[in-house]
């Protein structure tokens, strides 16, 4: 999937890489995910990176991954367009 990728993609692969129920996860592009989602630890970030490649079909190369992109749910999804 190249170029745009929603919102709601994202958490649905949020849901499933973190195994938590969608709705209990942040809606809005604003909303802040490290230090608020629980189960996003250090091996939740790499259960949703590999989501991320499943689902999109997209390699994420080691170096283009920093804290900046799990800040907020906007950030991720402008972080996986920019690689998309």
């Amino acid at each position: 999937m190249a170029g745009q990728v929603t919102l709601e993609t994202l958490r649905d692969i949020l849901a499933e890489a973190l195994q938590v129920e969608a709705d209990r996860l942040p809606a809005e592009p604003g909303t802040a995910l490290l230090g608020e989602v629980a189960e996003l630890d250090s091996m939740g970030v790499v259960a949703v990176l590999t989501g991320i490649e499943q689902h999109l079909g997209i390699t994420i190369p080691d170096d283009a991954i920093d804290a900046e992109a799990f800040a907020t749910l906007g950030e991720l999804q402008r972080f996986v367009e920019r690689l998309s």
